[in-house]
C-alpha cells in the first residue's frame, strides 16, 4: 500500500476542501440537522437522543454516498485514474485516499453532533469507541457504494441525480432518525442490503437506545468486504 498517496489525496479532498468551501459543508449538515429538528418538533423531544446518534450516521453515510458524483467527475473529466497507470499507485489506494477524505470531510458534521451529544448525555466511553467503529466501518461500505456507482456511469451529467437521490433514499429511508423497534423485523432485513441500517441499528443498540441487534454485526462486517471488493474490482486500472 502506498500510504503516503493515500493520506495526501485524502488531506486535499477532504480536509483542504473544508478550508476552501465552507458553504459546503453547511450543505452536507442541512439535511441532518433538518431532520432532527423535525424529529424533535414531532415528538416534542422525546426521540432527540435518536436523531443525534442517528446524525452521526445519517451525516456520513450522507457525504460518502453523494460523493459518486465526485468520483465520475474525477474518472471521466479530469482522467484522474488514467494518471496513476504508470505509476505505483494501486485502485486500492486511490479508493482508500478519497474514502478518508469523505471522513475528514465529516469532522465538522462530527464535531457538531459531538457537541449536541454531550449536551444531552448521550456518550459513555463504551459508546463513542463503538460509535468510532462503527462509523469507521460505515464510510468504508457508502463510500464503496459511491465507486460502483460512479464505476458504472458513462456519462458524468447522469450521475449527479442519481448521487442525490441515493443519499437521500440510503439515509432517511433506514431507522437512521427514529427507534428500529418502530418497524417491523421483516423490514428491517430488507432494508439492510444498505449499510446504513446495520449502522443504525447497531449504534442504537450500543448506546442503550434500542435492544442490541447482534445478528447485525455480521451483516455490516460481510457488507463492507462484499462492497469494498465488488468496487476495487471496478475501480480497477492497467497495471503494468
Amino acid at each position: 500500500m502506498n500510504l503516503k498517496f493515500t493520506f495526501l489525496l485524502a488531506w486535499y479532498y477532504g480536509l483542504r476542501t473544508v478550508g476552501r468551501g465552507p458553504s459546503y459543508i453547511v450543505a452536507s449538515l442541512s439535511s441532518p440537522l433538518t431532520l432532527l429538528f423535525i424529529v424533535f418538533i414531532i415528538s416534542r423531544g422525546t426521540l432527540v437522543k435518536y436523531a443525534i446518534v442517528g446524525g452521526f450516521i445519517g451525516l456520513v453515510a450522507s457525504v460518502a454516498l453523494s460523493s459518486a458524483g465526485d468520483a465520475a467527475f474525477m474518472r471521466l473529466q479530469l482522467r484522474m485514474q488514467d494518471l496513476y497507470v504508470a505509476s505505483r499507485v494501486n485502485p486500492s489506494d486511490y479508493m482508500l485516499g478519497l474514502t478518508l477524505s469523505y471522513l475528514m470531510f465529516s469532522l465538522p458534521g462530527i464535531v457538531l453532533y459531538s457537541i449536541l451529544g454531550y449536551y444531552e448525555n448521550v456518550f459513555t466511553l463504551p459508546d463513542v469507541l463503538a460509535l468510532a467503529g462503527i462509523l469507521a466501518l460505515l464510510v468504508v461500505s457508502t463510500s464503496s457504494i459511491s465507486f460502483i456507482v460512479s464505476s458504472s456511469i458513462k456519462h458524468v451529467r447522469n450521475v449527479w441525480g442519481i448521487a442525490g437521490i441515493m443519499s437521500v433514499v440510503m439515509t432517511v429511508l433506514p431507522p437512521t432518525f427514529y427507534p428500529y423497534t418502530f418497524i417491523p423485523k421483516i423490514a428491517i432485513y430488507a432494508l439492510s442490503v444498505t449499510p446504513v441500517t446495520p449502522a443504525a441499528v447497531l449504534t442504537q443498540g450500543a448506546f442503550g437506545l434500542s435492544p442490541l441487534m447482534a445478528m447485525e454485526i455480521p451483516v455490516m462486517l460481510v457488507e463492507t468486504v462484499v462492497y469494498f471488493s465488488l468496487a476495487r474490482y471496478l475501480t480497477r486500472w492497467r497495471e503494468k
